[in-house]
């Protein structure tokens, strides 16, 4: 059994393989006697999350790859290609992964703790003007544009890497000249966003700057034809880093989007249908980082009336 595991490959070859093959092979090794599952099939759910936390730029560890709010967000967005039973069955033999690994949370009778990792941690309105000058500095017009065109869809819409890698040119509208820019998402997501003001520009010329002969131009590396889950990490390993500017990471984009909504005081309806979530697990990552409400503001709110 232990040579099957060794010998694992994904089926396609996908590029994040060479990142995260090793991590879950150990993982299965380690689980394999201990659950009631065939060593196949710890591998496909495992290699399927490894591969959705690698395009999402995170490190290469089942610690990582386990947490809880991980595996829900993996399940509510980073397996839009297969039915609900087969996402079921990948959430189920994940959270056993994680009992493995992690020792459970029933050990303890303690709630899992909320991730203030640094993946999600959102990005400072400083750093979010070194990202940009970053942008603005790298040396081809390809990087500059995707680079650019990145920030404006993670922190204009909170999109994440599965919902980028699809979207087309003309998914980006505006209803009347100077409108709003509205984004239409696709894949087992599809909704209607409104990009946040600051960013409607920036969106609406990268869709402009592409052919309007008709054809389906992609917006994100409009001239890549092969793409899988890691075409946004793949581009991002182009790049020229920079001393003392952060990565360009879709997750802390997204966290910083929604950390913006929160702050602003928007239903949580309102935040929860843009976000294209079913449940509040996947916002749950953003409760370390909201601003804390004066006792006596908290007094009012809770209250209620006049």
């Amino acid at each position: 059994m232990s040579q099957r595991i060794d010998s694992y490959r994904p089926a396609g070859s996908p590029a994040g393989w060479s990142h995260v093959g090793d991590e879950v092979r150990r993982v299965v090794r380690l689980a394999d006697p201990l659950l009631p599952y065939k060593a196949r099939e710890l591998l496909t759910a495992l290699t399927q999350l490894a591969l959705f936390c690698d395009g999402e730029g995170l490190p290469g560890k089942a610690e990582v790859w386990l947490s809880r709010e991980m595996i829900e967000r993996f399940i509510a967005v980073g397996c839009p290609q297969v039915g609900e039973s087969t996402r079921g069955n990948y959430r189920t033999r994940l959270l056993r992964l994680r009992e493995i690994v992690l020792g459970g949370e029933c050990r303890t009778g303690k709630p899992a703790k909320l991730s203030a990792s640094a993946p999600n941690r959102p990005y400072s309105r400083t750093e979010i003007a070194d990202l940009w000058g970053w942008a603005g500095g790298q040396p081809t017009e390809e990087l500059r544009w995707g680079c650019k065109t990145l920030m404006a869809l993670g922190l204009g819409t909170g999109l994440d890497s599965p919902e980028v890698i699809p979207l087309r040119a003309h998914d980006i509208r505006r209803s009347t000249a100077g409108g709003p820019v509205v984004v239409a998402t696709r894949g087992a997501r599809q909704r209607l966003i409104l990009c946040r003001r600051s960013w409607e520009g920036v969106l609406a010329s990268a869709a402009e700057r592409l052919s309007t002969d008709g054809t389906a131009q992609y917006l994100f590396r409009p001239n890549c034809y092969s793409r899988g889950t890691n075409t946004v990490t793949n581009f991002l390993a182009r790049t020229q880093p920079s001393t003392n500017v952060p990565r360009l990471v879709m997750g802390r984009l997204r966290s910083t989007w929604l950390l913006e909504l929160f702050e602003e005081q928007l239903p949580i309806t309102v935040i929860v249908a843009a976000a294209g979530v079913d449940t509040l697990h996947g916002l749950s990552r953003i409760l370390p980082f909201l601003s804390p409400v004066p006792a006596d503001g908290a007094g009012r709110l809770l209250r209620g009336g006049q």
